[in-house]
């Protein structure tokens, strides 16, 4: 026992201690949390206005969405960060988290403009009536009546976008990003010991989610509250 402990001890010691690699995975998850963020922001806002495109009655924006949604969920993400990132934007030199973090939005949006869509159909027509027998435009309707009701029922899947979106972010190393896995990965590879690095990542995104959810939860209570009579 004493011999297996002094092992684990020794192995901690060297992936986590020598040479601050602790740093390193710190470092991971700034970039992680970064470019979550940031995705999840623009990926919204892409979401949003895809969304609207696909409740459009005009002809050009469904297509225009539909196109857009089949693209980004019919191929890989990595495929897609690689394009973004070699591809379109290889000859400007914007930081390369902001790179990967415009190319998660576009790939969360196509699966938040559905998430969207759907929590915009689910609100009664009877809504929509009476904002426009009030005088409201049709976009003062949406702006002001559907989409407030509309976000208490998308709430929870689009914290589980944002959640699917943290652990998606996993794949930047492609592009030479150091973030909490490629973070574990350099440090496997400098010490030739799999396990602490690969356990240390899986418990640096474990505690992440949890803390985001449990937040995200707080905040569906809130929203909620009006519903309780």
């Amino acid at each position: 026992m004493s011999a297996w402990w002094n092992s684990v001890v020794d192995d901690f010691y060297k992936c986590f201690i020598r040479e601050d690699r602790w740093k390193l995975l710190l470092g991971g998850i700034g970039v992680t949390i970064k470019i979550a963020l940031v995705a999840a922001l623009l990926g919204l806002v892409i979401g949003f206005l895809i969304a609207l495109c696909n409740l459009s009655k005009k002809k050009y924006l469904n297509i225009i969405g539909k196109v857009y949604t089949d693209i980004i969920r019919g191929t890989p993400s990595v495929t897609q960060l690689m394009i973004i990132y070699f591809v379109i934007f290889a000859s400007i030199n914007w930081p390369k988290w902001l790179i990967a973090a415009i190319a998660f939005s576009i790939n969360s949006g196509a699966y938040v403009s559905e998430i969207i869509r759907a929590g915009i159909l689910s609100i009664d027509k009877g809504q929509k009536e009476a904002g426009r027998s009030l005088g409201l435009s049709r976009a003062q309707t949406m702006m002001y009546i559907i989409v407030p009701q509309a976000v208490k029922n998308i709430f929870p899947a689009m914290c589980n976008e944002f959640i699917t979106l943290i652990k998606e972010t996993a794949i930047v190393g492609y592009v030479g990003l150091v973030d909490i896995q490629k973070a574990g990965d350099f440090i496997k590879s400098a010490t030739y010991k799999p396990f602490m690095p690969l356990i240390a990542t899986a418990i640096i995104y474990f505690v992440l989610i949890k803390l985001l959810t449990l937040a995200l939860g707080k905040v569906e209570q809130r929203l909620r509250v009006s519903d309780k009579r």
